[in-house]
């Protein structure tokens, strides 16, 4: 099971780097040849000190013996010297050129991948179902968009070709140690195993912690992106240090993980050097005694020395590169989770049939949880054109009913047809783009008025924004402020009143000119006569529209042609107004309270003038 999970981690990487691979293979040919010219120069420092300088017989490759004689010898070198400077110069400039192309193109790839990622992130929060968004935590997508995406961005900029290059390095230095001298190449690699060892015990503790990690940090966003989204409500209801002291406990959790992990990381980079140290210490005590006792040149000696650094660098930093491995498995889990959710246009039919708004359900049920229906047994139709107005409790079932005639979920059993086409082999997007459904609960982007409108209708005119905004009864508002149209909204509406957010919302969804029209009890947040204009500029502007709106005002229902009244997801009643305040039930005793209160307001308003 874990290898096929590997399998699919390293298949997923292997895919987000499509397009970029070219960049990698560079990356990789530059770093050994920058590795290369780095293990070059101790031994430039070996020839000039035991055969230049001293007289020891030159053990170099017999192109690079050809062309010293053919400047004249080491005698000619040694009598100049700045020409084996000149060359540890050269080397040294080889090396850093090499190494900045590594990291060019690792950087041009990385960030590549990185906005990649974060385009298909993106792409698919879009096409993921309305359910998903319902149950997802927004704070917790957002981390796994940014945080995560950095996490594996930052892992390809500057470890993916640093594993594949420290195993050419430590291959190479160990060859070329072997071959100068096996013993001193026995004394450098006596604590190798342990470094190793070391290294893959700390990955296997940390690789946890960086989930536990990473999820305290998304539930932090979470609450962060919630409180300051509802700001004005803690405010309103001085919830400010309770809300401060639930920030705090999830605070203190992220940083009490976090101290986990430095603590980790410290006690690693303080067991991995002292080991190192102690590594170089034993090479360097070795290789003074074997030098002072002739059994190895002073080159020889510093070439070890050097060897050394190079060989337990890149073993040391395996368990950084194994940890930061972990931390991007985890945030790879993490994307990959959202990458392969099932996007809700999979299911479903494809028909794009007219539609004009003739609607029949037939013994329709539905339940989030089939065990548990929230509509049962529906039956009702209506004709093109007609208004049908939804009553009922909390919790009835009104907004679900609604909700599925735009396939936001799609009933379990029973029948929903649109000019005699059965809903479900209706295509989602022509559906929606057909259906038009203002929200309960009114979103504004952080944009202007006139963005927010036209929104729905990307080449809308301003004469039709302005229309839209006339029958939502809003353009006379928008035009008494200061920028009319071009008003900056603030984040989700913040700076418009709650009955303004309402109606540029019905506005927006009006100039789509949707043949089926949907309130979800939209017009509560306005006042009655703003309520009745709204009705009035609709009827008037169509009559072809099919309308449903769900309200708990008598009198918003009561021009409606159909009342459904709803109870436990059960339809009781259903009617014109004048049939159902007729006969003895739920909708006539809501009739009566609210027509008595409004008799007593009258009243109360008299005898006060």
């Amino acid at each position: 099971m874990q290898s096929k999970q590997k399998s699919r981690k390293s298949s997923l990487l292997w895919d987000l780097m499509k397009g970029n691979r070219l960049y990698y293979l560079t990356a990789i040919v530059c770093a050994m040849s920058a590795s290369v010219f780095q293990l070059v120069s101790p031994l430039v420092l070996r020839t000039t000190i035991d055969s230049i300088i001293g007289d020891k017989p030159m053990d170099v490759p017999a192109f690079v013996l050809r062309i010293i004689e053919r400047f004249g010898g080491k005698s000619v070198l040694a009598h100049n010297l700045w020409a084996c400077g000149l060359v540890l110069v050269s080397v040294t400039l080889l090396q850093g050129f090499f190494s900045f192309n590594r990291g060019r193109w690792t950087a041009t790839a990385s960030e590549k991948i990185a906005r990649n990622v974060r385009d298909s992130l993106y792409d698919k929060f879009h096409k993921l179902s309305y359910d998903y968004h319902v149950n997802a935590k927004t704070g917790d997508l957002i981390q796994r968009s940014t945080s995560d995406v950095e996490t594996v961005r930052r892992f390809l900029s500057v470890q993916m070709v640093e594993v594949l290059n420290s195993v050419f390095l430590v291959s190479i230095v160990l060859v070329t140690i072997v071959s100068i001298d096996v013993s001193m190449a026995i004394i450098s690699l006596i604590l190798i195993p342990f470094i190793f060892a070391f290294a893959f015990m700390f990955f296997t503790k940390i690789r946890q912690i960086f989930r536990q990690v990473d999820e305290s940090e998304g539930e932090l966003s979470t609450m962060l992106q919630e409180n300051l989204t509802g700001v004005r409500v803690v405010k309103a209801f001085g919830r400010q240090a309770f809300e401060y002291d639930k920030f705090n406990i999830k605070n203190t959790t992220f940083r009490d993980l976090s101290f986990k992990l430095t603590r980790l990381f410290a006690m690693y980079w303080s067991v991995s050097d002292f080991t190192c140290l102690l590594q170089i210490m034993i090479v360097t005590v070795s290789g003074v005694y074997k030098a002072t006792t002739g059994q190895i040149t002073m080159g020889t000696m510093i070439v070890f020395n050097s060897y050394i650094g190079m060989l337990l660098w890149p073993i040391r930093q395996m368990g950084r590169i194994l940890s930061d491995m972990g931390k991007m498995t985890v945030s790879l889990e993490r994307i990959n989770e959202v990458l392969t959710e099932i996007e809700e246009e999979m299911p479903g039919g494809t028909k794009r049939p007219k539609i004009e708004g003739n609607i029949e359900f037939n013994n329709v049920t539905f339940g989030y949880d089939k065990n548990n229906p929230v509509l049962k047994d529906i039956t009702f139709s209506v004709k093109k054109g007609q208004t049908v107005a939804i009553l009922g409790p909390t919790g009835s079932g009104k907004t679900t009913l609604v909700h599925l005639l735009q396939r936001l979920y799609d009933y379990q059993e029973g029948s929903i047809k649109i000019d005699g086409v059965e809903l479900k082999d209706i295509d989602k997007k022509w559906l929606r783009q057909n259906v038009g459904l203002v929200l309960q609960e009114p979103f504004l982007f952080s944009r202007t008025i006139k963005e927010n409108i036209a929104i729905s209708k990307a080449d809308a005119t301003e004469e039709e924004i302005f229309r839209a905004a006339d029958i939502a009864s809003m353009h006379d508002v928008i035009s008494e402020f200061a920028d009319g149209y071009d008003t900056l909204v603030g984040e989700r509406g913040v700076t418009l009143s709650g009955g303004q957010k309402q109606r540029v919302a019905i506005a927006r969804c009006i100039i789509r000119d949707c043949p089926i029209l949907i309130f979800d009890d939209s017009l509560s947040a306005v006042d009655t006569e703003t309520d009745i204009a709204i009705r009035e500029a609709l009827a008037e502007r169509s009559k072809d529209i099919t309308t449903f709106i769900i309200s708990h005002r008598i009198s918003t229902l009561a021009q409606a042609d159909i009342i459904l009244v709803l109870k436990e997801g059960r339809l009781i009643q259903k009617g014109t107004h004048e049939q159902l305040i007729a006969e003895e039930g739920m909708y006539k005793r809501i009739w009566s309270m609210q027509t008595s209160i409004e008799e007593e307001v009258v009243e109360l308003e008299h005898n006060v003038g």
